[in-house]
């Protein structure tokens, strides 16, 4: 019987509703573990006021790009720049990871019958955390390099990549078996890998869309509340891909 993006949209939405109070706090303790990642690492507030104004200056008097405005920048405000694009890379990978490993635990747990929670599902997923950073860090890399030099590279990679962190927890392959091994399945099964690929990314410009319109929050809630249905996005993909890698592996 052959896998039909329908069937797997049905699954991974049934999955969803019958666990939804188990992922909801996983999203939502991830947002923060990245929120407050961030906050720690990130220069402090009066740096961070400077650089802005120094850049809405540079901006809106002469009209350069972003390459142009970080090239008049003085080598304390570039480092200042590289602070904080380190601090939002580091907190964001962390809490990818945590993600990751806490929902294809939670997913694997519950589809083996055993009944579990959001908390349960990331200490269990501990040991394979190692690995799933590593191979996170070099897919991330990837398709950022992808995507900057040639955009189609990137996406390719993206969708070559989808199924990797789910092999790496499922069968505890390494890193490069499991990238080996998604390349080979994704491009065999491209129709209901992209189509699901592209309503995520959809889904995460909207969630974006919407939350940059709630001005009545505040700076901190609203990350928090970005990056946590930003999670919850992410996590429903990575449902139909776990079930997709289960029809899959037979």
């Amino acid at each position: 019987m052959p896998i039909t993006a329908k069937a797997l949209y049905r699954d991974s939405f049934n999955f969803l509703r019958n666990q939804l109070a188990s992922i909801l706090m996983l999203a939502l303790l991830t947002a923060f573990i990245s929120v407050l990642l961030n906050q720690a690492f990130s220069p402090d507030a009066e740096q961070l006021a400077t650089l802005a104004a120094t850049t809405s200056d540079f901006a809106s008097s002469t009209g350069m790009g972003i390459q142009e405005v970080i090239q008049q920048m003085t080598p304390e405000q570039q480092m200042v720049l590289l602070k904080v694009s380190a601090a939002a890379t580091f907190s964001a990978l962390v809490g990818n990871v945590l993600l990751v490993g806490g929902m294809l635990t939670l997913i694997r747990l519950v589809s083996q019958g055993e009944r579990t929670s959001a908390l349960r599902a990331l200490g269990a997923s501990a040991p394979d955390l190692p690995r799933l950073l590593l191979l996170l860090f070099i897919c991330t890399l990837l398709i950022q390099l992808g995507l900057t030099l040639f955009v189609v590279p990137g996406v390719a990679m993206a969708i070559a990549f989808a199924l990797a962190p789910v092999i790496a927890s499922v069968d505890k392959k390494g890193v490069f078996a499991s990238l080996k091994l998604s390349s080979k399945l994704a491009f065999a099964n491209a129709r209901v890998i992209v189509p699901a690929m592209m309503l995520w990314l959809a889904a995460k410009l909207l969630v974006l869309f919407l939350v940059s319109h709630l001005s009545v929050l505040t700076p901190n809630v609203a990350s928090v509340v970005l990056t946590a249905l930003s999670n919850l996005v992410s996590a429903l993909l990575l449902i139909y891909l776990f079930r997709l890698y289960m029809l899959l592996r037979g």
